[in-house]
């Protein structure tokens, strides 16, 4: 299954891990643009004078290890393209230029279930299309949290319960179903 991710689910760091994490264990193939990952690096900005930097050196990591994620189009495909904000018709171009099969986002409003059905795509949020791969493949999505909580404790120095590390990250359904695992 090939899967489009949004900016809004790349930037935020544990949500990213996490959906490339489940990526890297075969369960889908994801896809971006350069205009996405662009996007990523300008948000950024944002935490302070370092942030776009520190995106930047992330983006050429995932890049590196993603190579064939990053998908491009002819001018026309977004020319033809309408969506309740005009700003995100790139992101739909991108899903149809690689091929997608869903749209992994938090704009709900902006791609209109109807309009992406036209286009033979769906759209979902990071909660649900997570905790979808943890019902179906634990191991595999229990594996991916366990190193992002990890990581997050040694990063921040803050004994993190995976389901608080992923309540924060605005993926609530999949800590509360994760939640045995805090004492790894």
């Amino acid at each position: 299954m090939k899967v489009l991710l949004d900016t809004c689910v790349i930037y935020p760091t544990v949500m990213r891990e996490m959906l490339i994490g489940v990526a890297g264990q075969g369960l889908y193939e994801p896809l971006w643009s350069a205009r996405i990952l662009e996007e990523w690096a300008r948000a950024a900005r944002k935490i302070g004078p370092g942030g776009e930097m520190q995106a930047r050196s992330e983006i050429a990591v995932l890049s590196s290890q993603w190579a064939q994620a990053e998908v491009s189009w002819p001018p026309s495909l977004e020319d033809r393209l309408w969506l309740p904000d005009p700003a995100d018709t790139h992101v739909l171009a991108a899903a149809i230029a690689g091929s997608a099969d869903v749209i992994v986002t938090n704009n709900a409003k902006d791609f209109p279930r109807g309009i992406l059905s036209e286009e033979g795509l769906s759209r979902t949020d990071p909660d649900a299309f997570l905790l979808g791969f943890c019902q179906s493949d634990p191991d595999a999505v229990e594996y991916v949290a366990t190193q992002v909580l990890k990581e997050a404790r040694r990063l921040s120095g803050d004994d993190w319960t995976v389901r608080a590390l992923m309540k924060k990250a605005r993926l609530p359904r999949l800590g509360k179903h994760l939640s045995h695992l805090s004492d790894s």
